[in-house]
């Protein structure tokens, strides 16, 4: 009769070479004559004389944890942004899907990247920076404005110089009082 080698004998049993000639020096394994190994007799010995909680548990027998349902919500919205079917929220997301919306991912990131080193991207502090800083020359502006225009005006019309500043400058404030409550926003 004729036996297995080591490596049809780990095939076999699912473990590597090294584990069954380890096994084979501590006489857990059946040899034949030839030195091949005996399946059958080998699988009954390595059972009886192998300690159970000294075992690596098969990955059958190991439990997933789960999910968390955010990031399994967070991998259909990747998947719907870009065009890819998805499952409802709460269905079942598979391997292949949470593969394909991590490569998005990494896709955009890598995009994002790359627009950053060709200087395509504004650096949101500092946009918001340029807009607070054109906003103050901007009302600074039209502060100065009545002193400069309401003596010119004033003339035009036959009126006092001092009264037509006054009312310019009650209008002009309450127009960028109204200015200052619009908020960018750079998301």
């Amino acid at each position: 009769m004729k036996g297995m080698s080591e490596r049809q004998y780990a095939a076999h049993v699912g473990l590597s070479r090294g584990a069954i000639q380890k096994a084979r020096l501590a006489g857990r394994l059946v040899l034949l004559p030839d030195g091949s190994i005996d399946a059958a007799a080998s699988d009954a010995r390595r059972a009886a004389m192998t300690d159970p909680s000294k075992q690596r548990s098969t990955p059958s027998a190991t439990k997933l944890r789960p999910v968390p349902d955010t990031a399994l919500s967070a991998v259909g919205d990747t998947l719907r942004e870009n065009g890819i079917a998805a499952p409802p929220n709460g269905g079942g997301t598979t391997f292949l899907q949470a593969k394909t919306a991590n490569e998005v991912l990494k896709a955009q990131e890598r995009r994002l990247r790359l627009q950053k080193m060709k200087n395509e991207v504004v650096d949101r502090s500092r946009a918001t920076a340029l807009v607070f800083r054109l906003a103050r020359e901007e009302r600074d502006t039209w502060v100065n404005w009545p002193a400069r225009i309401a003596a010119l005006m004033a003339a035009e019309l036959g009126v006092e110089a001092h009264p037509m500043q006054k009312v310019l400058e009650t209008h002009v404030r309450a127009h960028l009082a109204e200015l200052a409550e619009i908020r960018p926003e750079f998301r």
